[in-house]
């Protein structure tokens, strides 16, 4: 992160759950009173994998389509592009990442000597309310529908769930109920 220096991180939330629990919906609430900036991890690959030139859009399309994780080398690479690009921005909410240990990994190796992490938001739903959403939401997204779901759900559950629990043990998570329709 070129922008900032070591008296002045970049303050950063992650904001992690299940598929469909409302991570979205959430950030647009808190930017519109906080006034941080939201990256969504996904959205930010899916805008890559949509630019004609972007040496990653295979890659990209085929771990969405799959419902796994992409490497975290890209979203990182990513992230930091964003960070930088809003370099003075109050703080960050990363939506969706780190999603496994890799992710985490990847992170403290390339991002997290230049931010402070605050905290974790966890977003806590049912998986059926989740399904439920996804499948009615109409965004378009290639990877909401039932087999890419299926796979998401999977993912999530055997390698974000431990990442929430790590931070668990560092008193960083902060639980919220997101069952409820706002």
């Amino acid at each position: 992160m070129n922008n900032r220096n070591n008296r002045f991180m970049a303050k950063v939330v992650f904001v992690l759950g299940p598929p469909g629990c409302g991570k979205g919906t959430q950030c647009r609430k808190i930017v519109e009173n906080y006034g941080l900036v939201h990256l969504s991890a996904g959205d930010l690959l899916r805008a890559e994998q949509n630019r004609p030139d972007s040496p990653y859009s295979k890659l990209i399309e085929q771990h969405i389509k799959e419902g796994t994780i992409v490497p975290v080398e890209v979203t990182c690479k990513l992230i930091e592009k964003a960070m930088n690009d809003n370099s003075e921005a109050p703080g960050f909410l990363i939506d969706g990442f780190p999603r496994n240990k890799n992710n985490l990994d990847g992170w403290c190796e390339t991002l997290a000597a230049h931010t402070k992490l605050q905290f974790v938001l966890y977003l806590e739903c049912s998986m059926d309310v989740c399904i439920k959403r996804c499948l009615s939401r109409n965004q378009g997204r290639d990877d909401d529908n039932d087999e890419s779901l299926k796979k998401r759900i999977k993912t999530y559950q055997e390698s974000s769930m431990p990442i929430i629990q790590h931070f668990a043990t560092l008193n960083l998570v902060r639980k919220v109920d997101s069952s409820k329709d706002p």
